[in-house]
Parts: structure tokens; sequence; C-alpha cells
């Protein structure tokens, strides 16, 4: 039907070797998935159920680039992660199903306020606008599984100026890509269009304006942000 105010335009994100792009529909977020980033951030390392929070649609920065510094923050910190992108979903999706879910994969990073994350978990309070805010989620063009297959190891990194502060394997993931669809589609019913980060390795850190964040995924590509 028509719309009283101009209907918003659903992101797209490019796809490497193909003349299409990738329709976002929703961003979903797995917390602490390497056991070296739970330890960091002072969590618990063991194979606990794996927690889900999300970022609205339009967070996404497709191919990098320039990125704005958010407000309210002092403490920006990078988190680089593999990202899945769903072709198809549903609910209750088997393990041993849920690969035939996907598209493709990208590398991505989850930019979080940390000062507003720990303010929030002191006062219990949800993490929405330390996790979901404008520009929070650069993501680079997608690779289709059909070119790439689906990794399940490779090295993960980040670097600030040529810094290296990230670096991990998807092995050290403790819940495989499999096993975070079948979980996350408990929760809810998962759809073509869908988005998951599958959380980061350890070394997160801040940023602050003027730096530039370069991280890869060996295999799939590399992405590259300047906080302005």
């Amino acid at each position: 039907m028509p719309t009283v105010i101009p209907a918003p335009v659903m992101p797209v994100i490019p796809v490497r070797g193909g003349e299409g792009g990738f329709p976002v529909r929703r961003i979903y977020c797995v917390g602490r998935n390497y056991a070296d980033h739970a330890r960091e951030m002072g969590g618990d390392p063991n194979r606990e159920p794996p927690f889900f929070f999300g970022k609205p649609q339009d967070t996404v920065v497709p191919g990098g680039g320039e990125v704005p510094y958010p407000s309210r923050t002092s403490n920006l910190h990078h988190e680089v992660e593999l990202v899945v992108a769903l072709a198809r979903g549903g609910r209750d999706i088997p393990v041993e199903a849920a690969e035939a879910c996907i598209y493709g994969y990208a590398v991505g990073i989850d930019l979080t306020r940390r000062d507003l994350q720990a303010a929030a978990k002191d006062k219990g309070q949800p993490w929405d606008t330390a996790k979901g805010f404008d520009h929070s989620a650069p993501i680079s063009p997608i690779t289709p599984a059909a070119a790439l297959g689906h990794p399940s190891s490779g090295a993960i990194w980040l670097e600030v100026n040529g810094t290296e502060r990230q670096r991990g394997d998807l092995a050290q993931m403790t819940w495989r890509v499999p096993e975070v669809i079948a979980h996350l589609s408990s929760y809810v019913a998962l759809a073509p269009g869908d988005l998951i980060f599958t959380g980061t390795p350890s070394g997160v850190g801040p940023i602050v304006r003027g730096d530039r964040v370069r991280c890869g995924i060996d295999g799939l590509g590399e992405l590259e942000i300047v906080l302005a």
C-alpha cells in the first residue's frame, strides 16, 4: 500500500564476481565466540550456550571506506569477524542442514562503544546503544559459498595503522558456524538476507580519529576503514 512517509531503502552489499548485490534483512551477532576473547572480556571461556545481540540493518558500511567516529563515546573498539550471509532460513534448523542455508561469507568489523557497553553491563541494561549505532557494521563484499566453500579454519586478523592487534583462527570458534545457525534459529525464524557476525578473537582495543583499520580472513579477502 502507499506509505505516508518515504519507505526506508534496504541496504545492499556487493557480491564478488557477480552483477547483483545482497539485500540485508537483519543483522545478528554472536557474543564471545572465541575463548581468548571471552577471557579478555572477563567472561567464561568454557563452551556455554551462545548468546546473541543485534544491529539495525542500516548500520552496514558496504565495502568499508571512511567511517565517522561515533558520538557519545571516548572508547571505540574494533572487533574483526567472519560474517555469514543467508540465502535460506527457517526455525529450528538442524546443524547438519545449516550450511545449505548459507549464500556466502564476508569480513566484518563489529565496532563497539566499549565505555557504553561497560556501563550497560554494570546496570544490567541492554547493549543497543553500545553496539547498534550508525556505521557500526563495516563489511567487505560477500564471496558466494559456491565459489569459496565453507571455511572452518584460516587466519583471521586485524591491524591498526600497520600494527597487528588481532590474530586468531576460525578453527578456534567455540561454536562453529552451523551450530551458531542452529542455535539462533531456535530463538527466531531466520530468513534470506540475514547476516550473522560470528564473534571475534582476542586483541580488541581502542581506535581513534585518523586510524586506518585493515583486517582480513585468509582465503576470503580483506576490509579497510578509516576513522574520520
